[in-house]
């Protein structure tokens, strides 16, 4: 079976390194792009210690012919950037992978619009196995009855620009419309006391934390604890490429989940 042909868009980020050095067998990196103005422009993988040897980073003026040679675009970049190269990877029929967080409603709205009915795509905050298992975890906290509080926090590194996290919000829409939810606040300070319709959701940077997400789930004489830590960006890299591979065999041009991915 011929190897799947990837596009790595953000090749010299912290994820798109990590999805190079993953995408062994079965798999071929046939492209790599950065930003403009990037330092490792024109640079070979092999000078920045990742496999592929003489492959070159390119720049985003190079993001079509790239795509010419490649199955699927799969990246972890910015929400600007992402707006501009996907429009590019959907009018080219290229299946699409994207681990991009931090897109508002209108970028939400108009990815859909030049996906769907082009091409596939799988579209995650986290493409961790575990995370989205967890997911599947609290759609069914709907089985508690009234009175059990939902909170949540999560932990990031320094360097994390979106807060809170594109997980905690994915894991928050989900406890809210499972708890009915119509209200979400993010810290507490001064008087005031919590009221039924709201969800809480902290966020906290620290070192080099890859990610930890927690819930607790607390009624009056009780309480649940659910998380999930990562050990390291690998995770991401590893579900990213299972979302790749998932792709090949889908053809309604739509986007999917990775809990569809994984059928949770």
């Amino acid at each position: 079976m011929a190897p799947i042909r990837l596009c790595v868009v953000g090749a010299d980020g912290r994820m798109g390194q990590e999805v190079i050095r993953c995408a062994g067998e079965g798999f071929s990196i046939v492209g790599a792009l950065t930003h403009t103005g990037s330092p490792n422009e024109g640079k070979t993988l092999a000078e920045l210690g990742l496999p592929g040897g003489s492959l070159r980073i390119e720049d985003p003026s190079k993001l079509s012919s790239l795509l010419e040679r490649a199955d699927v675009y799969i990246s972890f970049t910015t929400p600007d950037a992402e707006m501009a190269n996907i429009s590019v990877a959907a009018g080219l029929g290229k299946k699409i992978v994207t681990g991009t967080t931090g897109f508002d409603q209108s970028q939400l709205d108009a990815l859909r619009s030049v996906i769907e009915g082009h091409t596939e795509a799988v579209m995650s905050y986290n493409f961790s196995v575990g995370i989205n298992f967890l997911a599947g975890i609290l759609s069914r906290t709907s089985a508690l009855p009234k009175g059990y509080d939902a909170s949540m926090y999560e932990i990031h590194h320094t360097g994390k620009v979106d807060s809170p996290s594109g997980t905690a919000l994915y894991l928050g829409d989900i406890l809210s419309e499972a708890r009915k939810y119509t209200r979400v606040v993010h810290g507490r300070s001064g008087r005031g006391r919590r009221s039924a319709e709201e969800l809480e959701i902290s966020a906290l940077r620290a070192g080099g934390v890859p990610g930890i997400h927690e819930v607790v789930l607390a009624g009056q004489n009780e309480m649940i604890r659910i998380g999930h830590t990562a050990f390291s960006r690998k995770i991401f890299a590893e579900g990213a490429l299972l979302a790749a591979r998932w792709l090949m065999d889908v053809s309604d041009r739509k986007i999917h989940s990775m809990r569809e991915v994984l059928g949770v």
